[in-house]
């Protein structure tokens, strides 16, 4: 049955490394889907006014699923001075809670680390945390801002058991990253951890202070398979993630919800280097592995096999790399090489 995927290319070089994407899912015949863009981003806002305009979350919403290329001009702030962020709007839109963030190492050349093997997944709440009250009126002027740090009980029973079942088709291995010595709102996520725990005895569980892990990530990041947090932890960890694997052109991510996904690289839009072909592809290639794998119906999973053995010889050979990996091949080079290795 055909599939629709909802096309939000953005703004910077998001257009550029969505054409990767299409190039690839074009590139496998197994694959019958019907691929539509919307607008979205601050270029939209620019144009219309809106930097998510109603009809692409109509869009959205009837589709099977969403790639977003990347999101944001740094110039372009609301009043209070925040960037436009449709991206995070479009998790709380659609309840996407559970913010995918896989780290895998392809060479060696690309870390700084002397590790043996880098592999994990870092699951981040996406609907609450930190980010709960950013769309707060502030208060121009004042002497004083606030943010809050929001965990519900159900928000983190979802998160959790997400978690651990990831965890089951991995290593069986659970780490939860967190503050409870110092936040009662971390406190009270480490309990509701520990009351989803008890349901998934075959997973071995841990706890680690969220500045530890932060040293724990560059000292042994082979220590570990699937980690969750919060969502502000989430998003800072990510990319300290990604740096240790070869930046953030090598980081794919997924927002999950119940009935829907948004699948995207991890990096911004980066104005600086847009429209000259030098934007690394494999993090947007890898996320729509992750989508596949979403799918879960035999040809998607057989098409995101394809993908990350392609994606695994061709990035092992250290010649092959856009300028962020200190090579010089052009976004559409290397996406040439890993559809040849299909």
């Amino acid at each position: 049955m055909k599939k629709q995927i909802a096309m939000l290319p953005g703004d910077g070089i998001g257009p550029e490394v969505l054409e990767a994407a299409e190039a690839v899912i074009r590139a496998l015949p197994e694959l019958d889907f019907d691929l539509v863009e919307w607008p979205c981003g601050a270029g939209e806002y620019l144009k219309n006014g809106d930097p998510l305009p109603k009809a692409t979350i109509e869009g959205c919403r009837a589709a099977d699923a969403i790639l977003l290329g990347a999101m944001g001009i740094p110039a372009v702030r609301w009043a209070d001075g925040r960037e436009m962020a449709p991206q995070i709007d479009l998790r709380e839109i659609f309840g996407l809670y559970a913010g995918v963030r896989p780290t895998k190492l392809y060479n060696a050349a690309h870390s700084p680390l002397k590790a043996p093997v880098i592999d994990y997944v870092l699951v981040r709440e996406s609907t609450e945390g930190l980010f709960s009250t950013r769309l707060r009126p502030r208060v121009m002027g004042a002497d004083e801002v606030r943010d809050e740090m929001l965990v519900t009980r159900a928000g983190s029973e979802r998160l959790f058991r997400f978690s651990f079942e990831l965890a089951t088709h991995r290593r069986n291995k659970l780490t939860l990253i967190d503050k409870a010595n110092v936040l009662p709102s971390m406190a009270f996520f480490r309990e509701v951890f520990d009351e989803i725990a008890k349901e998934y005895p075959q997973v071995e569980t841990e706890r680690v202070y969220v500045d530890a892990m932060a040293l724990y990530l560059v000292q042994r990041p082979q220590s570990f398979d699937v980690m969750v947090t919060e969502n502000m932890f989430g998003d800072i960890l990510s990319d300290l993630a990604a740096a240790t694997v070869g930046g953030m052109g090598m980081a794919p991510s997924a927002d999950i919800g119940d009935d829907l996904a948004v699948f995207q690289p991890a990096h911004g839009s980066a104005p600086d280097i847009a429209g000259q072909g030098k934007a690394n592809p494999v993090a947007t290639i890898l996320s729509v592995a992750m989508m596949l794998e979403w799918f879960g119906d035999v040809d998607s999973l057989n098409a995101a096999g394809r993908i990350r053995r392609a994606v695994e010889l061709v990035m092992s050979d250290a010649a092959n790399a856009t300028g962020d990996l200190r090579g010089g091949l052009s976004t559409r080079e290397l996406t040439a090489k890993i559809i040849g290795a299909l």
